[in-house]
């Protein structure tokens, strides 16, 4: 039979997480399941988005999709931001050359 878990519980696993422990510590420290603690961690990730999560298999699996592409946007976006703030650097070390 299934651990129930209260809702402190698993916010606070997540806290940790957060604070940049390991989810194998975190399941270690608290005598839980790795499985229950991604589960928590998906669906922290569906909120954070704005989604509820689904109920059906194929409603899970669309999601997992939309959370990968989700993190694979966010990544690219970092990498533009980084791209633009190093060539902004780059530019003002040259005196502000312009292209005409």
């Amino acid at each position: 039979m299934p651990k129930i878990y209260s809702e402190e519980f698993k916010a606070s696993a997540l806290e940790l997480l957060e604070q940049g422990m390991t989810q194998k510590q975190v399941c270690q420290d608290l005598g839980m399941s790795k499985s229950a603690l991604q589960a928590w961690v998906n669906e922290a990730r569906l909120h954070q988005h704005g989604f509820e999560p689904a109920e059906d298999t194929e409603g899970k699996a669309e999601q997992a999709r939309m959370l990968r592409r989700i993190r694979e946007l966010e990544q690219e976006n970092e990498i533009l931001r980084q791209a633009t703030a190093y060539l902004s650097q780059a530019n003002l070390k040259h005196g502000q050359a312009r292209p005409k």
